[in-house]
């Protein structure tokens, strides 16, 4: 049986942003928040690849497309914060997360279930802008009526 390439799309997004943070923690760079903004690179990768398949498939219509590319990015963002989460807890949980939200956006002490829906709701919302950004760029390949 073979996934459908939303999902597999979607997992390439989950490890190259697994490994990503991964890595910087190994680099002693995990503080440093403007690294962790570049995630959205793997979201660009994700979307742009499935858009990619689709057109090599023959897929040009622009709402199919749009809503391939939309889920390709919710898959990946979502097994990326649930990856947090599972790893949230097996570092110490909220006080791992304590380290975590020094340098982020949190000014209290957040618990690792709002670190995580806070962050599922920001990467919702970076999902729709890579999808809408890729639509765009893409754009003249679709048709529209």
């Amino acid at each position: 049986m073979k996934l459908p390439k939303e999902i597999t799309n979607g997992a390439l997004i989950f490890l190259g942003i697994g490994i990503y943070f991964l890595l910087m923690n190994v680099l002693g760079l995990a503080d440093l928040f403007y690294l962790r903004t570049l995630n959205v690179f793997f979201i660009f990768y994700g979307v742009n690849r499935t858009m990619q398949m689709n057109l090599h498939e023959g897929e040009t219509n622009f709402v199919s497309n749009a809503v391939s590319a939309m889920a390709t990015s919710v898959v990946g963002v979502s097994m990326s914060v649930f990856g947090l989460l599972v790893y949230s807890y097996a570092r110490g949980g909220d006080a791992y997360v304590e380290t975590l939200s020094q340098t982020f956006m949190f000014g209290g002490n957040p618990s690792v279930p709002t670190y995580c829906i806070c962050l599922l709701f920001e990467g919702l919302a970076s999902s729709v802008i890579v999808t809408l950004m890729m639509m765009l760029y893409w754009n003249n390949k679709y048709v529209a009526d």
